[in-house]
């Protein structure tokens, strides 16, 4: 029951697409993240994820359409569907979603954490 401050934890993140957890409730986790570049299309079978953005802005690209996500505007993304978050300047985000997620879904590559420390 410890209140959390977002920038102080967005602060020890000096990496991107390497999620944190932030928190945890209920099987779901609470993640933050920073993005810059482009991540990998990918889905997730069994999980859906909400991506919400804190600082900055992202392009969540889909196979039939890009949305661009702003600060304080959030997106989810439904599982089975592929996606792959694009972002031309860093971003902070936060991502909830069952702790079963794996970040880069149906692909392995460089991307992929299986292990997320917690801060």
């Amino acid at each position: 029951m410890n209140k959390i401050n977002i920038e102080e934890k967005l602060s020890q993140i000096n990496d991107y697409w390497s999620p944190r957890i932030a928190g945890e409730l209920n099987g779901q986790q609470v993640k933050l993240v920073k993005f810059k570049g482009e991540f990998v299309f990918h889905k997730h079978d069994n999980e859906d994820e909400m991506f919400y953005v804190l600082k900055g802005s992202f392009n969540m690209e889909y196979r039939d359409k890009t949305i661009t996500i702003n600060e304080n505007e959030f997106v989810i993304v439904p599982r089975g569907f592929e996606h792959r978050p694009v972002a031309a300047e860093e971003v902070s985000v936060m991502l909830f979603e069952p702790a079963s997620t794996l970040n880069t879904g149906n692909i392995e590559n460089e991307f992929t954490k299986r292990e997320l420390s917690k801060i």
